[in-house]
C-alpha cells in the first residue's frame, strides 16, 4: 500500500505532543503566521493563502484520504501525477472534507498544483471556480478560538474594522515554535527520510507560506543562522529524489515542487 498509514492519527508519528492539542497542519502555519498580540498575519504576506490549501492536501494524505498516482512504467514527474481519492471517510474537519468531497467528484484527476490554484481560487475557468474554498483564513482561526488557542476581537484601522485574532493560549505556539527548532537545532539528521513527517510537512508550509522566519526570529545569531541554512539545504534537496525514497512522504514533496516551480 501507498504508506501504511490509512487511518493513522494525525499526530501519531510525533511521540512527544501526546498530551498537547491536536492541531492541523493548516492550523499550525496559521498559528506560526500570526502576530500574537495584533491577531493578524503580515499584510505583505500573499502566500499564506496558497500555503493553507497545501497544507490541507498534506494533511488529507497524511490521514490515508488522498494519495499520489501510483508510477507507471513511463516515471511521471512529481507535478505530473494525479491526485487521486484512497478513502472518502470523513475526517471531521469541515475544510478537510469539503477538500475531500471536490476530489471525489472530480473526473479526470488534478495534479497537486492545480488542486492548489482551484482551492485558492487561481483559475481562469468559470466551471471551476466552484472548488474554490473561501474564508480558509478565517475558519482555521476560529477553529483554533474553538481550541483555546486564539481570541477574537474586533479592531479598527481607520477606514474600515477587521476581526482578529490575538493568541490567548502562548504555551501552545511556543510549544510548536521549540519543536520545530528543536527538530533543526537539537535532532537534526541531515536526512529527510529520517524525520518523522508532520515536522517535514511543516517546516515545508511554513516555507512555502512565508512564515518559516517566524519560528527562528528569536534564537541568538548564530543559531538563527546554523537554522536558516540547515532548512535551506533541507528544502533545496530534489523532491523528485526524496519523494522516490519514502513513498509515505511524497505528497509532502509534491507540494513543495508546486511552491517551487
Amino acid at each position: 500500500e501507498e504508506d501504511g498509514a490509512v487511518d493513522r492519527d494525525p499526530s501519531e508519528d510525533d511521540p512527544d505532543d501526546s498530551k498537547d492539542i491536536r492541531l492541523t497542519l493548516m492550523e499550525e502555519v496559521l498559528l506560526l503566521g500570526l502576530k500574537d498580540k495584533e491577531g493578524y498575519t503580515s499584510f505583505w504576506n500573499d502566500c499564506i493563502s496558497s500555503g493553507l490549501r497545501g497544507g490541507i492536501l498534506i494533511e488529507l494524505f497524511l490521514r490515508g484520504r488522498i494519495r499520489l498516482e501510483p508510477l507507471a512504467l513511463r516515471r511521471k514527474r512529481l507535478l505530473e501525477r494525479k491526485v487521486l481519492l484512497k478513502s472518502d471517510t470523513p475526517t471531521g474537519d469541515v475544510l478537510l472534507d469539503e477538500t475531500l468531497r471536490h476530489i471525489k467528484a472530480t473526473e479526470p484527476a488534478e495534479t497537486v498544483q492545480t488542486w492548489i490554484e482551484l482551492l485558492t481560487g487561481e483559475t481562469w475557468n468559470p466551471f471551476k471556480l466552484q472548488y474554490q474554498l473561501r474564508n480558509v483564513r478565517e475558519r482555521v482561526a476560529k477553529a483554533l478560538v474553538e481550541k483555546g488557542i486564539l481570541t477574537t476581537e474586533k479592531q479598527n484601522f481607520l477606514l474600515f474594522d477587521m476581526t482578529t485574532h490575538p493568541v490567548s493560549n502562548a504555551t501552545e505556539k511556543q510549544r510548536l515554535v521549540r519543536r520545530l527548532q528543536e527538530s533543526i537545532l537539537e535532532r537534526w539528521v541531515k536526512d529527510p527520510q529520517r524525520m518523522e513527517r508532520r515536522t517535514l510537512a511543516l517546516l515545508v508550509l511554513a516555507h512555502s507560506s512565508d512564515v518559516l522566519e517566524n519560528v527562528f526570529t528569536s534564537l541568538a545569531d548564530d543559531k538563527y543562522d546554523l537554522a536558516m541554512n540547515r532548512t535551506k539545504d533541507l528544502l533545496d534537496m530534489d523532491p523528485e529524489v526524496e519523494a522516490a525514497k519514502a513513498r509515505g512522504t511524497e505528497m509532502i514533496w509534491a507540494v513543495l515542487a508546486a511552491f517551487n516551480k
